[in-house]
Formats: C-alpha cells, sequence, structure tokens
C-alpha cells in the first residue's frame, strides 16, 4: 500500500501537474475497491443520498445519515485519505454549528477532511472551521445544495459575469485557508483558467481537462445508479469486462477461489473499473473533450474579454 495521501503532496502534486484522481465511496465494499485499485482520496458525498439512499436530490440527508456512510466508508478503506462531505444545513445556520459537525466527520467517522460548498457567503463559516483545525476543501460551480438559485443543474461558468464571480469565491476560498477546491459542471476553459490563477489544487467533477484533479461519481463509473447518469461522467464496467472474464477463465475452481480469495465477482470487476479510470486520469485521456461540456466560440471570446481572464 502507497503512502497515505496528505495535503502537502497534494500540493506537490500540482506543481508537478500530476492529476489526482479521487472517487466517492459511501460503503465499505466499494470504498474497499478504491483503496485496493489505488485511488488517492475517496470523498463520501452527500450524493449518497440519491444514490445509496434513494432521496431525489441531495438536499433531505442529514449528519446522522453523512456520518453513517463515512464510518462505513473508514472501515472498507482505512488507509485512504478521506473528506466528509457537509450536508445542507449542517454548516449554514452558524459557524459553531459547522465548527461541531465538521468535528463529527473527524471524530466520529476518522475523516481526514471536510468539503462544504458556497464561496464569500460561507467564507466566515469556512474559516471558523479552518480555525478550529479541520482541513477544509472548498466546492465551487454547480453546487448542487443550492441549485435552485441557478434554475436548476445547470452548467457553470459560460457568461462572463459567472466566471467572474466564480474565481472571486475561489479567490476568496483560498485567501480563507481551504486546502483545494473542487468545480462542478464547468467547460474546460473557464475551470482551467481558475485553476492556473490559483496557487491550491483546483479539482474537477464535469469541470474538463485542465484542472489539477478528477472526481468521478463510484456509481456512475460501476454503472450502478438507474435514475440518471450526468453528461460528463463515464461508466468503466464496458472497458473492463472482457479483462473480468479472461481473469475468471485462468481460476481453475472459481468457488474455491471465491470461497479462499473471493476474486470471482463483483469486487474484482469494480477494483478493475478503478483501476481503469485512475489509469486515464494519469495519462489524461479521461474526460478529454468527450466527456467535458463544451463551450461555443463566441462564449469563449465572452471570457477572454474578461479582465480577470489571464493569458499563460
Amino acid at each position: 500500500m502507497s503512502e497515505k495521501m496528505s495535503i502537502l503532496k497534494l500540493q506537490k502534486m500540482k506543481e508537478n501537474r500530476d492529476p489526482v484522481a479521487w472517487i466517492t465511496a459511501y460503503d465499505l465494499p466499494f470504498a474497499y475497491t478504491a483503496e485496493q485499485a489505488g485511488i488517492e482520496m475517496i470523498l463520501v458525498g452527500d450524493s449518497g443520498g440519491m444514490v445509496q439512499l434513494g432521496y431525489q436530490t441531495t438536499n433531505p440527508v442529514i449528519m446522522d445519515e453523512m456520518i453513517m456512510l463515512a464510518k462505513a466508508a473508514r472501515r472498507g478503506a482505512p488507509n485512504t485519505f478521506l473528506i466528509g462531505d457537509m450536508p445542507q444545513g449542517s454548516y449554514e445556520p452558524s459557524k459553531r454549528d459547522a465548527i461541531l459537525n465538521a468535528l463529527r466527520f473527524i471524530k466520529e467517522a476518522g475523516c481526514d477532511a471536510v468539503k462544504c460548498e458556497g464561496g464569500q457567503r460561507m467564507a466566515g463559516h469556512i474559516k471558523a472551521m479552518i480555525d478550529a483545525g479541520i482541513l477544509v476543501m472548498g466546492h465551487l460551480g454547480l453546487t448542487p445544495q443550492s441549485t435552485q438559485s441557478f434554475g436548476g443543474y445547470r452548467v457553470q461558468g459560460k457568461s462572463q459575469k459567472n466566471f467572474e464571480k466564480t474565481l472571486e469565491d475561489a479567490l476568496i476560498l483560498q485567501e480563507t485557508g481551504v486546502f483545494a477546491i473542487l468545480l462542478e459542471a464547468m467547460p474546460s476553459e473557464p475551470a482551467g483558467q481558475i485553476a492556473k490563477q490559483l496557487s491550491i489544487p483546483v479539482y474537477g467533477v464535469g469541470a474538463g481537462d485542465m484542472v489539477d484533479g478528477q472526481l468521478v461519481i463510484m456509481h456512475d463509473l460501476q454503472g450502478f445508479y438507474q435514475s440518471f447518469r450526468p453528461w460528463f461522467a463515464k461508466c468503466y464496467i464496458p472497458t473492463v469486462v472482457e479483462n473480468f472474464v479472461d481473469h475468471l477463465s485462468q481460476i481453475e475452481d472459481v468457488r474455491k477461489n471465491g470461497k479462499e480469495e473471493r476474486k470471482d465477482g463483483l469486487l474484482v470487476i469494480a477494483e478493475m473499473a478503478i483501476k481503469e479510470y485512475i489509469r486515464e486520469v494519469k495519462e489524461k485521456k479521461f474526460p478529454g473533450k468527450e466527456y467535458s461540456y463544451p463551450i461555443k466560440e463566441d462564449e469563449l471570446k465572452e471570457l477572454k474579454a474578461s479582465k480577470k481572464w489571464v493569458e499563460y
């Protein structure tokens, strides 16, 4: 097992342009397969409320449910950098609420850090958590907990105004002391511009291939969620299914192998899929244009006309 990730190593990876590959997990078996595959970070996302608990959105998820999911993920991946996702209502009411709930992730679930949404409007609460000694990752772009303010699930960063506001929020979060920022649902160009202007790592989930690393939802990668799949999500099972069949063909006694080593089923193919995802991120093949949101020429021209756009 390689050395556990740290914020110092994450920073060095940004400097070396070595993309980070991370994933969500909300239970023991998927967290286990992620760690065995060599994933660098795991996010126990509030998306678990949808893909694990069956809610229509992430909004109903409460802290007790998130702690339950995070505990399970930690048991499955005891040696992986684990981030707990602060659910709606757990950090907005007050700085005290933010600190106490973030500490629950650390003390009860064994998380290494927490993630929460919001820029300038949440900076005070985020700073309170950081001042309490908690590692915090920011989340900008499409922030699912507040999609109603965007008019639903809409791609962000395509207008000059939206890009400038996101960049301003990112710079504020950096000044506040977050160790990294996650950008969601943005075209490559504006997301990459923000990543270049910040000194801390900037990762993407549906934010193209110009950021410092990629996050995917485990259930999208495994084709394990029936309701929908985002534009930017790739299912890796078709890519590895032949390898799995070949793996089984080399086992003399499948029943004995399954009983003794559990190398005969979904744990194996799940790990294969995650390994393939990691490989494509490291080789900068994923997401590529195929799994990135497009931007029109006139929209990009408008962004480049911004006083906040820097040519590199």
